[in-house]
């Protein structure tokens, strides 16, 4: 059995992820490496064979039609072996100095008959041209070197979340939570990180900067001009995010705020969005949106609505997006986003 098993996501691929895959063999046996090729039209199939031929106890060859970024971490995860599971895409790559302390925590732990449900670590962004990069570590809202609970989890800054970047799962959690993505669909990465949260009990933080994010290519999901494009799916996430939410009571206290605040955060980002783009149907969109929080729950609206982030996004008129988006420009431009 593997300790850790990582999903590679590759569509037409082939200009990058022989780094992202480099990155990740220095984990030698304990990792597997499951390369999904995603209906790719260009060298990504051959370099995944090549791989899988080259490393054939750590890498394996996943080829499929072409069924978008859930699918394909769908097919990573249905043929993972590891006890640990973690999806790093085919653009990014990991830190070689914290993977080996990552992986030297798991296996401690492993040793001592300690599985946990969710590890974190840090992510970096790496922008395409940016001379500073920003880390996004959780120093100041979880604790670090000891296993904890939600009940020792502080407030999350603002606009501060876990993302798929930072997560490492038990596979069998995620099984157990019947994860499975919708194919086809971007910005699935939330439903990733989002739906095991109500399942884990036990976490633990390493504070590293392993996950190495990089953007700046202009075909990338997050890029501003795209994420205006596919508000459709923008919005599909961020309502099943509601009625996921909604759905159950969520009975621990700080899980339930931190959930609520994750959602708040892809309600304020959907809403920046639609803003940015301006159209009257975007901006009815963006309405709806809010509308349809209210009448699932109206507790949660009046929360997440009384927030910083909530008022910012609802300011009427021209003169309150204007408000909104100097404070967007303001944010994207501290972190590096985008």
């Amino acid at each position: 059995m593997k300790l850790l098993s990582f999903a590679v996501p590759c569509y037409n691929s082939q200009e990058y992820m022989r780094h992202c895959i480099d990155t990740l063999l220095t984990g030698g046996e304990q990792v597997e490496i499951l390369i999904v090729n995603d209906g790719s039209s260009d060298n990504t199939e051959a370099i995944a064979n090549e791989y899988a031929k080259k490393y054939p106890t750590i890498c394996k060859a996943i080829h499929q039609e072409n069924k978008g970024h859930g699918g394909a971490v769908n097919a990573g995860l249905a043929n993972a072996t590891g006890i640990y599971f973690k999806v790093v895409d085919s653009d990014d790559w990991v830190s070689e100095f914290a993977y080996e302390e990552i992986l030297d925590k798991l296996n401690q732990f492993y040793h001592q008959g300690t599985i946990l449900d969710m590890v974190l670590s840090n992510y970096v962004y790496e922008k395409q041209g940016a001379k500073r990069k920003t880390a996004i570590h959780y120093r100041h809202a979880i604790p670090k070197e000891k296993i904890f609970t939600w009940d020792d989890v502080k407030r999350f800054p603002l606009s501060q979340y876990i993302l798929m970047h930072s997560v490492i799962y038990r596979t069998s959690l995620l099984h157990e939570c019947m994860l499975e993505l919708p194919e086809h669909t971007f910005y699935v990465d939330n439903i990733y990180v989002y739906k095991p949260l109500p399942f884990v009990k036990s976490m633990y933080y390493i504070d590293v900067n392993f996950y190495r994010y990089f953007i700046g290519r202009d075909d990338q999901s997050v890029n501003e001009n795209n994420m205006i494009k596919r508000l459709d799916q923008q919005l599909f996430v961020t309502r099943w995010m509601i009625d996921y939410m909604t759905s159950f009571e969520i009975v621990n206290k700080p899980l339930y705020c931190y959930m609520k605040h994750y959602l708040s955060i892809i309600m304020t980002v959907t809403s920046v969005i639609a803003i940015k783009s301006g159209t009257k149907e975007h901006l009815q969109l963006k309405k709806d949106l809010w509308v349809y929080l209210k009448t699932k729950d109206r507790r949660l609206y009046r929360s997440i609505r009384r927030t910083l982030v909530g008022n910012a996004v609802n300011i009427p008129g021209k003169g309150g997006r204007k408000t909104t988006m100097a404070l967007y420009k303001a944010a994207r431009k501290f972190v590096g986003f985008n």
